[in-house]
């Protein structure tokens, strides 16, 4: 579940100059879409100001599921399918107004094939993104509701001052009723 890619120990420095030499500024208000599920994937780039969530729609009770966060300093983008230009698996929507540098998966792929180093950058950035989603989803076998949430309050120092309790409650797979029962466990604790 961590989320900042500055936080760990890949070297994405290169990634990060190719998007600010290569890539157009674009701004996305609250609400607007960089991508939309189902929809080819076009854009990846690197989040300047702001914050993006990533929703998938469920299968059988058609809501709306929060998965993710690209916050400012991070990629953003739906690496994996963006590359090839497959269906989005997310809709990647603006929490607050954004401003990004962004790529095409066109160019993207470019990049990465302009030699060794870049390829293995490629498989670094694949790499690191499995171990993310291995890690949360084990966070949802081995951890509690509330440890999970205070995971995320670790990982995401402030998150909860850009969320409201929908979406963390979404994020964690519990209800906002449960999001509201922790914070007034954990409150009282400190006490």
């Amino acid at each position: 579940m961590e989320q900042k890619f500055g936080k760990n120990s890949i070297d994405i420095e290169a990634l990060r100059e190719y998007c600010e030499r290569e890539g157009k500024e674009v701004t996305y208000r609250k609400g607007e879409q960089l991508e939309r599920e189902g929809d080819p994937a076009r854009w990846f780039g690197f989040v300047i100001e702001g914050c993006f969530k990533y929703i998938t729609r469920g299968i059988s009770d058609e809501r709306d599921h929060l998965t993710w966060f690209s916050f400012e300093g991070e990629f953003v983008g739906d690496y994996a399918t963006c590359l090839y230009g497959r269906p989005s698996q997310t809709t990647i929507k603006a929490m607050m107004p954004n401003r990004v540098l962004r790529v095409t998966g066109q160019q993207l792929e470019q990049f990465f094939d302009q030699n060794m180093e870049t390829m293995k950058l490629r498989a670094v950035i694949g790499e690191h993104i499995l171990s993310q989603y291995q890690a949360r989803y084990l966070d949802f076998h081995r951890a509690t509701a509330r440890e999970r949430y205070e995971l995320l309050l670790q990982r995401c120092p402030g998150i909860v001052e850009d969320l409201d309790l929908q979406d963390i409650a979404s994020f964690l797979n519990v209800t906002p009723k449960t999001i509201s029962k922790i914070r007034k466990e954990i409150t009282f604790s400190n006490d």
